[in-house]
C-alpha cells in the first residue's frame, strides 16, 4: 500500500508528477509476482542497497545475499543461478517480472524458464538503453513510460513489447505493433498499468485511456472527469483509485464474475490477480478484496504497506515490522510453495521531493541499524507512506499520524481511561461473543474488586505502621516506583525487606517515538547502559526530567516476535508491579519499534559490584540483596498472572536501585518450556556469586564452574574458606555459613532435591534475622 503511495502520482491537468502505482498483475511498486506455473515473488529489500528478495514454487534467495545484488536460483538447475541487479520498482506477468534499475533507470525484466542468459535477455536490444520513470508488466507484455524515474518530470511517452514462451521452454522478448497502438505514439502518460492483451495510462492533461488489441471491452471512457492516483488490472478488467476521494472504480469484467463491485471504502493501494482485486484501507491499513475467488483467509487486525498477488497468493509488506506474509485467495493451491524468507522489506518506492499531505516520511532509524541512513540507493531520496486514520478491531487511535509517523495503535487490552473505552466497547459490541466476555470481565472485576478491597484492609493493619516508620529517601529520587501497594506512583516511599503487594492499578505510558528519541540523544552509544540478544538498552532522560532505562528491540528480535505475542508479553508487564522487579513504565510500537520503558536503576548491577569494578558491597548489603532477589524471583513464580519463570537469572539480571534495593529485570515470560527449578539452580549460582565474590565461570580458578569449585567445599563444612576475603568478615560468620548451606541447597544436580523460591526466601528470613553483621 505505502508502496504505491511512495510514488505518488496524482493526477493533474498539465502538471508532471511522480507517480504512485499499486503493485499488482500489471503495475508496478515494492513487491509483485508473476503469474502461472512458474509463478514466484520478488521484493526491494530494506538494507538501503535495494537489493530483490524472490521466493516462491522456482526461486529461493540466498540467507547472505551479496553488497551489490541478489543471486536466483533456477528450478531447472540447483547449480544454475545469476544476479538480479538493484531496482527502484518491480512488475509481474506470466512467468516473469520487471523492473526499472535503480542506478540507470533502465528496464530489467527476468524469468525462472529456460537457461539463465536467456531467462535475463527479456528487453529488446531497441529499448535496453533506454531511461523508464515507470513499467507494468501484462499477461505477456511489457510497457513502460519514457523519462529518468527519479526525474522531477517523469511523464513520457510509451514503450511497449512482448514476452513470449517458445517450445523449447524459453522465454523470448520482442517488438509487437499488436500491443501498441500508434493513436497515442505522441501523448504523455504519467502513470501506466497492464492486462491480459491490453494497457492503460493516466494522461498527462487528465483522465485514463487503454489501449492494446483487447482494450475494448473494458468500455472506458477517455473523457472522464475522474483523475486516478493507483491503477491495477486483472486478466479482463481494470481498477483504480480517484485521487479526490480515494474510492474505488472498476471497468471491464472476468470470466468467472461478470462485474466487480465498485466498493465505498477508501483505498491507499491496489494489486490483482487473473481474477480477482485487493486493496489495502486507508483507515487501518488492512487488506479487503473481491472477485471471483474465497477471502476467508485473509488476515485480520494487521496492516501492510503493499501487496501482491499471483493467481491465487498474496504476499504483502506489514507495516508493524516491514515483514513478509502470505496467504491464499482460494483453496487451489497451497501457501507452503511460497514461505517468503524473514526478511525485511522496504515499505515503499523512493521518490524525490517532500512527502504529500495525509503522508508521512518513513524513517530508516527504525530498523535498529547502525550504518543504516535510508533505504534508498540515493540518500537525496526518500520513502513516503500514506498515513492511517483508524486502527483494527481490538485496538485504540493512541496517537495521530505527523510528519515523520504514523498513527500509533495500541491494545485495547491496555486501555486505561475514558477516551478509549467507548472505542474499544464498541469494538467489542460487533460480536456477541465479545459481548460476553466483556460480561465475565465485569464479573471478575466486582468479585475482584472485593478479594481485593479485603486484602488491603488486612494489609493495611500490617503493613501501614512500617510504611510510617520507613526512613525517607535522603536523595531525593521520584522517578522510580517505590511503593509496591496500591496504585503505582512514582512519588511514594520504599519498602525495604517487607513482602510487597502488586499494584492494584497496572500503569503503562504510551510514549511517541519522537519523545524517546530526544530522551536518548538519538539511541547514541553513550547512551548506552548494556545490550543482549532482545536489542540494547539506553539511559533517558525525559522532558518531565525522569530518568528511566529505554530497552529497544533489535531486528532480528522484530521479525521473530510476531504482534500478539508482544501484545500479550506488554499486557503482563504491564500487570506486574513488586519492590524487588524493575516494573515497566510504558511502551512505544510507533514505527515498527519495540520500545520498552523500565524504571532506571542508579547503582548498576549486581555484577558490576561483584565482578565490574563498581563499589564492593559490604555484608549487610550482600545478604540484603540475596534476600529482595529471592522475594522478586518468589513473586514471578508465584503471585504473578500468569505465574512466570525468569530463565536468565544471574547477577547482572540483579539490578540496584537508588535506596539500593535490589530488583530483578529481564525476566521472559516462559511458564511452560522451562523447568521452575531452573530459575532456583540459577539462584543459588547468584548466591556463590555473592559469598565468594567470584564470577560463575572462572579460568583462573581450577576447575573454573563455581558450582564445582565451591560445592564440595561447602559439603566438607569449610565454606569459610570460600568466602569472600576481599571484604571485612562481619565478627559473627555463622549467617554467611548458613547462606552457604542454602546455596548448595538450590544448586542440587537433582531438580526434586531443590527447594522452591517461597522455600528458599523462608530460609533467608532466618539468615537475615540472625545477621545483625557488623
Amino acid at each position: 500500500m505505502e508502496s504505491h503511495r511512495f510514488l505518488l502520482l496524482l493526477l493533474s491537468l498539465f502538471l508532471p508528477f511522480l507517480p504512485k502505482p499499486g503493485s499488482g498483475f500489471g503495475s508496478s511498486g515494492p513487491i509483485a509476482a508473476s503469474f502461472g506455473g512458474s509463478a514466484f515473488f520478488c521484493a526491494i529489500d530494506a538494507s538501503g542497497r535495494q537489493e530483490v528478495i524472490c521466493w516462491g514454487k522456482n526461486y529461493s534467495s540466498p540467507s547472505s545475499p551479496s553488497p551489490s545484488s541478489s543471486s536466483i536460483f533456477l528450478a531447472s538447475s540447483a547449480s544454475q543461478s545469476y544476479n538480479i541487479p538493484s531496482m527502484a520498482v518491480l512488475s509481474g506477468g506470466d512467468g516473469f517480472l520487471c523492473g526499472i534499475l535503480s542506478n540507470t533507470s533502465q528496464a530489467f525484466c527476468f524469468s525462472s524458464i529456460g537457461s539463465s542468459s536467456s531467462a535475463m535477455d527479456l528487453v529488446p536490444l531497441a529499448y535496453r538503453t533506454t531511461a523508464y520513470s515507470q513499467i507494468a508488466a501484462g499477461n505477456s507484455h511489457v510497457c513502460a513510460v519514457r523519462g529518468p524515474y527519479y526525474s522531477d518530470h517523469d511523464s513520457g511517452t510509451v514503450d511497449c513489447w512482448e514476452i513470449t514462451k517458445t517450445t523449447n521452454n524459453t522465454m523470448l522478448a520482442k517488438e509487437n505493433p499488436n500491443f501498441y497502438d500508434q493513436t497515442i505514439s505522441n501523448l504523455v502518460f504519467n502513470k501506466i498499468v497492464s492486462g491480459d492483451g491490453f494497457s492503460c495510462g493516466g494522461i498527462r492533461e487528465g483522465g485514463l485511456l487503454c489501449f492494446g488489441p483487447n482494450s475494448s471491452h473494458l468500455e472506458l471512457n477517455t473523457t472522464s472527469d475522474n483523475n486516478f492516483e493507483v491503477l491495477a488490472a486483472g486478466k479482463n478488467s481494470l481498477c483504480a483509485i480517484v485521487n479526490s476521494s480515494r474510492e474505488v472504480k472498476c471497468w471491464g469484467d472476468d470470466d468467472d464474475d461478470d462485474s466487480f463491485v465498485n466498493s465505498p471504502t477508501r483505498f491507499v493501494a491496489l494489486t490483482a490477480g487473473p481474477h480477482h482485486f485487493c486493496g489495502i484501507r486507508e483507515d487501518n491499513h488492512e487488506v479487503e478484496c473481491w472477485g471471483s475467488s474465497n477471502f476467508s483467509l485473509i488476515p485480520k487486525g494487521s496492516g501492510f504497506k503493499a501487496i501482491a498477488s499471483s493467481d491465487s497468493i498474496v504476499c504483502g509488506i506489514r507495516e508493524e515490522d516491514l515483514v513478509l506474509d502470505c496467504w491464499l485467495v482460494n483453496g487451489s493451491s497451497s501457501t507452503l510453495a511460497y514461505d517468503p524468507p524473514l526478511e525485511l522489506c522496504s515499505p515503499g518506492t523512493c521518490r524525490a521531493g517532500p512527502c504529500d499531505e495525509k503522508e508521512f516520511a518513513f524513517n530508516a532509524s527504525i530498523l535498529n541499524e547502525p550504518d543504516l541512513t535510508s533505504l534508498c540507493v540515493r540518500k537525496e531520496l526518500m520513502l513516503c507512506s500514506p498515513c492511517g486514520s483508524d486502527c483494527s478491531r481490538g485496538f485504540f487511535l493512541s496517537s495521530p499520524c505527523t510528519e515523520n509517523s504514523d498513527r500509533i495503535c495500541t491494545s485495547c487490552s491496555l486501555c486505561q481511561n475514558s477516551s478509549c473505552s467507548d472505542i474499544c466497547k464498541l469494538h467489542n459490541s460487533h460480536s456477541s461473543q465479545d459481548k460476553h466476555w466483556h460480561q465475565l470481565q465485569r464479573l471478575v472485576l466486582i468479585i475482584g474488586s472485593c478479594a481485593s478491597a479485603l486484602l488491603i484492609i488486612t494489609i493495611g493493619c500490617c503493613v501501614v505502621p512500617r510504611i510510617v516508620a520507613s526512613p525517607k529517601n535522603d536523595d531525593g529520587a521520584t522517578n522510580q516506583f517505590k511503593s509496591c501497594i496500591g496504585k503505582s506512583d512514582l512519588d511514594t516511599e520504599p519498602l525495604e525487606m517487607v513482602s510487597p503487594v502488586p499494584s492494584v492499578t497496572p500503569f503503562a505510558q504510551v510514549f511517541r517515538l519522537s519523545e524517546l528519541k530526544d530522551a536518548t540523544n538519538g539511541f547514541k552509544e553513550f547512551n548506552e547502559l548494556g545490550r543482549g540478544s532482545y536489542g540494547f538498552v539506553y539511559k533517558a532522560v525525559l522532558a518531565d526530567g525522569r530518568q528511566v532505562a529505554v530497552k529497544r528491540a533489535n531486528a532480528a528480535t522484530i521479525i521473530h516476535t510476531n504482534t500478539r505475542e508482544f501484545e500479550t508479553e506488554l499486557e503482563i508487564l504491564c500487570n506486574i508491579r513488586h519492590c524487588n522487579i524493575v516494573n515497566l513504565l510504558g511502551y512505544s510500537t510507533e514505527m515498527g519499534e519495540r520500545l520498552l520503558v523500565y524504571e532506571y536503576m542508579p547503582h548498576g548491577t549486581l555484577h558490576d559490584h561483584l565482578h565490574g569494578g563498581f563499589s564492593p558491597l559490604n555484608w549487610s548489603l550482600r545478604v540484603k540483596v540475596a534476600m529482595q532477589t529471592a522475594k522478586g524471583l518468589e513473586y514471578l513464580h508465584v503471585e504473578a498472572d500468569p505465574r512466570i519463570v525468569h530463565g536468565d537469572v544471574k547477577s547482572s539480571n540483579v539490578l540496584l536501585d537508588s535506596d539500593w534495593v535490589a530488583r530483578v529485570a529481564d525476566f521472559g515470560l516462559v511458564t511452560k518450556s522451562l523447568d521452575i527449578k531452573r530459575d532456583v539452580y540459577d539462584f543459588g549460582v547468584v548466591l556463590l556469586e555473592i559469598l565468594t565474590g567470584r564470577k560463575r565461570y572462572d579460568r583462573d580458578y581450577d576447575p573454573a564452574e563455581i558450582v564445582e569449585w565451591a560445592v564440595p567445599v561447602i559439603r566438607e563444612g569449610k565454606a569459610a574458606a570460600i568466602v569472600d576475603k576481599y571484604i571485612a568478615l562481619p565478627r559473627n560468620v555463622e549467617p554467611l555459613l548458613k547462606l552457604a548451606d542454602v546455596a548448595e541447597l538450590c544448586v542440587r544436580e537433582d531438580p526434586n532435591q531443590r527447594p522452591t523460591m517461597s522455600e528458599v526466601v523462608n530460609l533467608l528470613e532466618h539468615v537475615v534475622r540472625d545477621c545483625l553483621i557488623s
